[in-house]
């Protein structure tokens, strides 16, 4: 907490009144991260207007957009955290649970006709992928992230095609 309070320039006591533990603050953190993140209005309005471009797009930055060192660094400690604490893997089961319904949204509005099951499915690859680009950008630096992330990106585009069918 006094490396918080050194940082931030908040006194101790102060973040002790706004927090009842580091827990939530990371809460806190990751609670403003993913609202940034999800972007829902955007979807929300691509989904009221039905627009499949928009919604692709969305689909897209939320798999693929690469987040800065710092986030991916963070995001690897939660990852970590997640088998650790059970305070933070209930931060995460939330987190999870709020993405799993905006890519719900959005593949309902694109395959409104899709089984459930089938949309958990790509749900899950989407996620994975995502996942998994974070992970080598952090593991493997100097590795072409850019032709995986086009050759990803028509991965999905070809998933949710077979998902509109």
């Amino acid at each position: 907490m006094a490396q918080i309070a050194a940082a931030s320039g908040i006194a101790v006591g102060q973040i002790y009144r706004d927090f009842a533990n580091k827990e939530a603050i990371i809460s806190a953190i990751c609670e403003s991260e993913i609202t940034t993140w999800l972007d829902e209005e955007t979807l929300s309005a691509a989904v009221a207007a039905q627009d499949r471009a928009a919604i692709l797009a969305w689909i897209e930055r939320v798999g693929f957009d690469e987040p800065d060192c710092d986030d991916r660094r963070l995001m690897c400690e939660l990852l970590a955290e997640v088998g650790r604490n059970p305070a933070i893997a209930q931060m995460n089961a939330k987190v999870d649970t709020r993405l799993r319904a905006s890519l719900g949204e959005a593949l309902t509005s694109l395959a409104p006709e899709a089984s459930a099951q089938r949309q958990s499915t790509v749900m899950d690859f989407i996620i994975t992928m995502s996942w998994g680009m974070v992970a080598l950008r952090e593991l493997s630096p100097g590795s072409d992230h850019e032709a995986l992330h086009c050759r990803l990106a028509s991965l999905l585009r070809q998933e949710v095609a077979a998902l509109e069918q």
